[in-house]
């Protein structure tokens, strides 16, 4: 294949979108192989709550989803990046991870084995889940959030394989010369 084709193919290429607000659990795929992200549980979370933005910076909504998984799980980094806090907020243990981009992920409650500042893997252990998430309907949920900048994205679009969309082409890019 050309190499401006295949510049035009990686150029077209858009993320999923956003899981469907329902009641029902869903199951999550734990990794694609053509991510380099993975999901924050070993083996196939479910989903006990989706992603619902909010309509305002400080509106009501859920600014991640919630993942059921016993009391005590590993919980791994999404992807590479470096942990910017291990710590207390509002009562709750958090772990936060910066990634390339500007994207940062959460992890909320996880007793914490990292510390700021330390590199991490996609797939290494932040700690492990604590009991005691509000709304969670099983035992344990970890809270896993992403976001760039102020906007908060939903977590699970990370875990989608990308979609490529090919464009018809004009008049002046069918046969270049």
């Amino acid at each position: 294949m050309p190499r401006p084709l295949v510049a035009l193919l990686l150029g077209l290429v858009v993320l999923a979108g956003v899981v469907p607000a329902t009641a029902a659990p869903i199951t999550v795929v734990a990794s694609h192989p053509e991510s380099s992200w993975s999901a924050p549980l070993p083996g196939g979370p479910v989903v006990t709550r989706p992603f619902d933005p909010p309509p305002h910076r400080y509106g009501p909504g859920h600014r991640g989803v919630d993942l059921a998984a016993p009391p005590g799980s590993p919980v791994l980094a999404a992807g590479n990046g470096v942990v910017v806090f291990a710590g207390m907020v509002a009562g709750r243990p958090v772990v936060s991870v910066d990634h390339v981009g500007g994207l940062r992920t959460t992890y909320e409650p996880v007793r914490s084995s990292v510390g700021a500042g330390r590199p991490v893997a996609r797939g290494e252990p932040l700690g492990v889940l604590e009991p005691g998430h509000d709304g969670c309907p099983v035992a344990a949920c970890l809270h896993w959030g992403a976001r760039r900048g102020e906007d908060y994205l939903d977590p699970l679009a990370l875990l989608r394989p990308p979609r490529v969309r090919l464009l018809p082409l004009d008049e002046t890019t069918r046969h270049p010369r």
